[in-house]
């Protein structure tokens, strides 16, 4: 089933208890030049453990193994982009745009960036639009009027908002039948999901979770938990720079 050419749409993730963040997902919608749905998150905290055993496996699922068990918030998250994903593929979407209802947009900026990740989407399948400084340590792949895509040596843990291709967002559904991380964790394994990561800056999106709220992801942690929750995860992290350097030797596409 192929897609419409020249046929995207936004989709803004918004949880819809979270009515501090009302107002921006109606500037998002103002500030769109296509048509912007909204996607209504899964909300974790009302997951039962019976919908948790059926969509989260942490038996070695994928490789290197998450060392956290995930959280409700992190589950509905995932599911909710997920929603997204087969949202753009039951639409036959050439693309869809995928942003948070905690990112602000400078309509500006964002016109320039958006207008060339459209162009480029088909090839690329995933451009994140990135909400933070990028190191330039990639590979790059334009540079346009001040605007840079590149596919960074180990892709960054964000999924504020983005620009997905029908493809991508088939490949993307077929891989995460099953969870084991975050999202933004699992984006980052492209040598199990088969996307590589794109990213482009400056965006024109910035991420103002604390103006809105603050993350409805978070839990709180003693000072103790928190120390050996932050060695764990440096090691991590060590571990995905690893695999990344290696696998992008072997398996980064020829993009020139």
């Amino acid at each position: 089933m192929n897609p419409e050419q020249n046929n995207h749409k936004c989709f803004i993730i918004h949880l819809n208890r979270a009515v501090k963040r009302k107002k921006t997902v109606q500037s998002i919608i103002l500030n769109m030049e296509c048509e912007a749905k909204i996607i209504d998150a899964i909300d974790g905290s009302i997951l039962t453990s019976q919908h948790i055993s059926q969509y989260c496996n942490y038996n070695n699922y994928f490789s290197p193994k998450y060392p956290f068990t995930l959280n409700n918030g992190e589950i509905g998250c995932f599911l909710s982009h997920r929603e997204a994903w087969k949202t753009i593929v039951s639409e036959k979407l050439e693309a869809g745009f995928i942003i948070e209802d905690d990112c602000q947009i400078n309509i500006k900026k964002f016109d320039k960036s958006f207008k060339i990740a459209l162009k480029l989407v088909k090839k690329l399948g995933y451009i994140q639009f990135q909400t933070r400084k990028m190191p330039n340590n990639g590979v790059e792949i334009v540079n346009i009027d001040g605007v840079t895509i590149l596919q960074p040596k180990t892709i960054p843990l964000r999924t504020s908002a983005q620009l997905i291709s029908y493809d991508a967002a088939l490949l993307l559904l077929e891989k995460s039948k099953k969870i084991d991380r975050p999202v933004d964790g699992f984006l980052q394994l492209f040598w199990l999901t088969g996307q590589n990561i794109s990213c482009i800056f400056p965006s024109g999106i910035s991420d103002i979770t604390q103006n809105s709220g603050g993350s409805t992801l978070s839990i709180k942690q003693s000072i103790k938990s928190s120390i050996y929750r932050s060695l764990i995860r440096f090691f991590y992290r060590m571990k995905i720079k690893i695999y990344s350097i290696i696998y992008k030797k072997i398996l980064i596409k020829d993009i020139s």
